[in-house]
């Protein structure tokens, strides 16, 4: 069954240079007309069912915001249609829904009132909100005094406790605190196991690969895909040129290019994989194998001193090299990263036609059991400014399997230095 569906949905506005082609327009007797068109929303089409979790991606300025509105009803589209199935509520854009002048105790029943629910209703709901925004006594002062977080927690405290069976979120919890966002996002997993039906608009891919079963890309008012989240997200950031490097303070004892050994490097051809940029270089092959032994790596358990090994070869000279990793998880988020730029290992200009090899040793720190992927890149310039030339996704995968008596709690495994412990009678 389709909680939502969206039919040749546009959006448009007229734009004009100044107040006065406004006026000219309105008093013109030729109908000469002084605005030019601007569609933030043009033939939109999408279904979601009953029960989906879906991520909506894209830079800012596509039209993400203006579809959200429309679906719950604050804007109406200049052309299509959509029709929801339930109780729509949605967080957008902080105070959307909120007057200024009013308490927060006010806003609550202002907006139940919006959604259709009686004052006894909202009252028996009122507790719930409360305890859930968990703003103290600024419940009881105009909401123009309070800061975007506190926006946001009533918002959110708001929308979840009126039961809604389409939940709409536009980009709210990135202005919360880390423990309010961890808070929300259970309410959101709670939700999901209910059945709920949630739109959520992030620039955050890792929630979006956490959170969402299906994941829309809208670019310049249009649906430029729609699909798994994990080929959702690595289009949007090849067309981005997503540069996400996450330094977890791995140490990484030496970057080094290559130099002659004595024996033979396990060197493997990346077989087809998604990839994005310039096109002035190209990452042929790659190894990932024990320093110790030399062998090829496909299981891990963490603490390892291994070998990651990338080949590339120019079609055009690169003044700056720029040569990194980053090691994925299943769900397509950055365990952990790093480039030349970021250890500070510089690497001479290539010219046309010159092959590159280059060395990454390091310790592998403990991970949790599962599957992870490395993605490769070589760019021109440096972390900050540079040009990408090729990035490829998933030119490989391994296996982590800690065996043993030890439970990992998240995603790295940690020995303190010490444990020491007091006792009082």
């Amino acid at each position: 069954m389709s909680a939502l569906s969206v039919q040749n949905l546009s959006k448009v506005y007229k734009l004009y240079g100044s107040k006065n082609d406004r006026l000219k327009e309105v008093i013109n007797p030729f109908k000469k007309k002084y605005h030019h068109e601007f569609f933030a929303l043009k033939d939109v089409n999408f279904t979601v069912q009953t029960g989906e979790t879906i991520g909506i991606i894209g830079k800012n300025g596509s039209g993400k915001s203006t579809l959200l509105k429309i679906i719950s009803g604050i804007l109406s589209p200049s052309a299509g249609s959509f029709k929801t199935s339930g109780k729509v509520s949605a967080i957008l854009e902080l105070g959307a829904g909120f007057n200024p002048e009013y308490t927060g105790i006010e806003n609550v029943y202002l907006n139940g009132m919006i959604m259709g629910f009686t004052r006894e209703e909202m009252n028996a709901k009122l507790d719930s909100i409360i305890s859930f925004a968990d703003i103290g006594d600024f419940i009881y002062q105009p909401v123009k005094m309070y800061s975007s977080g506190m926006y946001v927690r009533l918002a959110f405290a708001i929308a979840i406790n009126v039961d809604p069976d389409i939940l709409i979120i536009d980009e709210a919890l990135a202005v919360g605190d880390i423990k309010f966002q961890q808070k929300c996002y259970r309410k959101i997993n709670d939700f999901r196991e209910q059945g709920k039906t949630i739109l959520f608009c992030t620039h955050d891919t890792g929630a979006i690969l956490s959170f969402c079963s299906s994941c829309i890309w809208i670019h310049d008012g249009h649906v430029k895909t729609f699909g798994e989240p994990d080929e959702v997200v690595k289009q949007y950031q090849a067309f981005m040129y997503y540069d996400q490097n996450v330094n977890m303070g791995i140490n990484t004892n030496s970057v080094q290019l290559s130099e002659s050994e004595s024996r033979e490097i396990p060197w493997d051809g990346i077989k087809e994989c998604s990839f994005f940029g310039e096109g002035g270089a190209e990452i042929t092959d790659v190894c990932f194998y024990m320093e110790e032994t030399g062998k090829a790596i496909n299981i891990l358990k963490g603490g390892e001193k291994v070998v990651l090994g990338v080949r590339a070869t120019c079609s055009s000279s690169i003044k700056l090299p720029l040569i990194g990793f980053n090691v994925k998880n299943s769900y397509g988020i950055v365990v952990f990263g790093t480039n030349t730029d970021q250890e500070k290992s510089s690497i001479a200009s290539l010219k046309i036609g010159q092959t590159i090899e280059i060395f990454f040793t390091f310790t592998f720190p403990p991970l949790s059991n599962g599957i992870y992927s490395i993605d490769l890149a070589l760019a021109d310039g440096t972390q900050e400014n540079h040009i990408q030339h090729n990035w490829k996704h998933d030119v490989f995968s391994f296996k982590i399997e800690n065996v043993g008596d030890k439970y990992l709690f998240g995603y790295i495994y940690i020995t303190p230095d010490k444990i020491n412990y007091s006792l009082y009678n």
